[in-house]
């Protein structure tokens, strides 16, 4: 007996939409720094884990007309080999050039007619390291899920069913498209229970319109951060420490998330003033997790947050906790792009979605923040020194987004720019170490 058609989900797809029309992919990219390793057997033990991951074994399959979403199936021909590689790193082999080679890796297409993946292993770096980066499309997972995925490849990775979801998102499927008859008849009972289900959808609608990325929208100060993008970007990291960064934000009641917000917009209000502008408060969206119990793909809430940029560190944190507090209180609603789903992957295909993204003024900038292990983890009994997150996607006219991830102790910021505008990236750097030390110094 055949297992039950996964089809895609009505968030995954607008990600498919959106990624389709830009000129950047939606990938989720991560890097993990090693200890001196052979990288051979890296990435030999990187594939034979990856073949024994149902989900990375997938690609999504088009079905035709009047057969519902798209599907996923297994890859016959699938071979973990080829989606992992290796190349060196270009001199002189230190952060700055991983992270160049890194960007590069992230940003380059995946096949379409593949599982959305890859893995590359790094070799030329200084001190005899070894990196892998890590590239998944948007489709696949977002951030939680990504991480769910990433620990199936890593030493001491327990049964599949410890993950929420991952053993029932991915049952065994025999390779290739049902037939036709199958397709049909699942795509009709999709159909009957949304109508069955359309009073709660009603609701859920209602509850997704009172909050989240529905909540009142405030025009963001107009600057010259914002501004349009192009295809190219860049990413360069700041580090902090999590407990520091958790004591600071402890003694106001606030989080690691809320610490880190008011050092962001106090950096891009320092950045300002460098060039003559004064925006003291900046519009900051924020993609909220929401609860996962089945799925391992995207469900995600965008929240738009005001954080002070200007003043005093710590009075500045004491307002990111009241805003983020308040935040809270509407990001566990149901996510307004998931259940209009149909409606945003049409103004995607129709470019919409890409025009107002370029012209809109609520947004200066993005920041994620995923909670990585508090341990550190081995490969093939090799330490992970580092990992960093790259997710890159199309930013419209925002030409700088933050992307957080905490592991073992230190928090990782890496921050993501498009060079041509934001030339003055390195002086973005130097405000964010700069405001690290404040925030977490001050009372």
């Amino acid at each position: 007996m055949r297992p039950p058609i996964e089809r895609v989900t009505s968030a995954d797809l607008t990600m498919r939409a959106i990624s389709a029309r830009g000129r950047v992919p939606q990938h989720l990219g991560a890097v993990l720094v090693l200890d001196e390793c052979d990288p051979g057997a890296t990435a030999r033990l990187l594939a034979e884990r990856a073949a024994l991951v149902p989900g990375l074994r997938r690609r999504l399959e088009p079905v035709p007309p009047g057969c519902g979403r798209p599907i996923w199936v297994d890859d016959g021909s699938f071979d973990a080999r080829r989606h992992v590689r290796r190349v060196a790193c270009p001199e002189p082999g230190d952060e700055g050039a991983l992270l160049d080679l890194a960007i590069d890796i992230v940003l380059r297409p995946l096949a379409s007619d593949l599982p959305l993946w890859s893995a590359t292993v790094v070799t030329g770096l200084t001190d005899s390291a070894v990196a892998v980066v890590i590239v998944a499309d948007h489709v696949l997972t977002d951030g939680i899920g990504g991480l769910a995925v990433l620990a199936r490849l890593l030493d001491g990775a327990g049964p599949v069913d410890d993950v929420p979801g991952f053993a029932t998102a991915h049952p065994a499927q025999p390779p290739g498209r049902p037939p036709l008859r199958a397709l049909i008849a699942d795509a009709w009972r999709d159909r009957w229970q949304a109508v069955r289900g359309l009073p709660g959808h009603v609701r859920q609608l209602g509850a997704a319109a009172g909050g989240g990325e529905a909540a009142k929208l405030t025009a963001a100060r107009r600057c010259s951060l914002l501004r349009p993008t192009g295809p190219r970007r860049e990413v360069r990291v700041v580090r902090a420490d999590v407990a520091t960064l958790k004591a600071a934000a402890h003694r106001y009641g606030g989080t690691l998330n809320d610490a880190i917000l008011t050092q962001v917009a106090g950096a891009l209000h320092q950045l300002l003033a460098r060039r003559g502008e004064r925006v003291e408060e900046m519009c900051v969206v924020i993609p909220a997790a929401l609860s996962r119990t089945e799925h391992l793909g995207n469900l995600v809430n965008p929240v738009l947050v005001t954080v002070p940029g200007a003043g005093e560190p710590a009075r500045r944190l004491v307002r990111t906790v009241t805003a983020m507090s308040a935040a809270r209180a509407v990001a566990s609603r149901p996510s307004l792009i998931a259940q209009l789903g149909p409606a945003f992957r049409l103004l995607a295909r129709l470019g919409v979605h890409r025009w107002w993204m370029a012209h809109q003024r609520f947004m200066h900038t993005l920041v994620t923040n995923v909670h990585g292990p508090d341990e550190a983890m081995f490969l093939g009994g090799v330490r992970i020194r580092e990992m960093i997150a790259i997710p890159v996607s199309e930013n419209g006219n925002m030409p700088v987004t933050f992307a957080v991830l905490s592991y073992a102790g230190t928090a990782m910021i890496s921050v993501i720019a498009d060079p041509e505008a934001l030339p003055d990236l390195p002086q973005l750097m130097e405000e964010l170490r700069e405001q690290v030390t404040v925030v977490c110094s001050r009372d």
